[in-house]
């Protein structure tokens, strides 16, 4: 969750709200002291607001990683190509995890789809995370919120459990 991902330039997005449940996930988690992973994309596109030393690849304020919190720099939309982040989670004895953030159908997806395949548990907090319009091949306009939902439905079963930020937040 860092400051690019406000930039105008995305069009219009969904679950406007999203960055507040983050914020009490992560809060929920922090309380419990479970462990928390935050995932940073370090662009190498010199135009790219993700770009180390521009103001967009700081994390937003919700999202910020607190201190001793792991941070995986990633390159690509999946937080498992080229960071070691398997590894690091099967050293500490990690078989599952709570995925939230942007954007659903890119880094989220690519993301929730390798830990599936890893032979991780995930759960997917659906009203965590949020896309943008787009159009699809055929040129059609969709709207985030059709992207967002086709993406989880992609997901949901194979690859993931898609939940609610509220029946995470129920767990003691």
């Amino acid at each position: 969750l860092q400051k690019a991902i406000d930039h105008p330039d995305w069009g219009q997005r969904n679950n406007f709200d999203a960055e507040t449940r983050i914020a009490r996930l992560l809060a929920h988690w922090r309380e419990r002291g479970w462990p928390i992973w935050h995932v940073r994309h370090d662009s190498t596109d010199p135009n790219s607001h993700y770009r180390p030393g521009q103001p967009g690849n700081d994390f937003k304020i919700e999202g910020a990683p607190h201190p001793g919190e792991p941070i995986i720099a990633k390159q690509t939309n999946s937080a498992f190509i080229g960071t070691g982040l398997e590894n690091k989670l099967k050293a500490e004895g990690h078989e599952s995890m709570v995925i939230a953030g942007v954007i659903t159908n890119n880094s989220v997806e690519a993301s929730v789809r390798m830990a599936g395949n890893l032979g991780f548990k995930v759960w997917l907090a659906e009203d965590a995370c949020f896309t943008f319009a787009r159009r699809d091949w055929k040129g059609n306009e969709r709207s985030a919120e059709e992207v967002h939902a086709m993406s989880l439905a992609n997901l949901d079963g194979e690859y993931c459990t898609v939940t609610t930020s509220e029946q995470l937040l129920a767990i003691p």
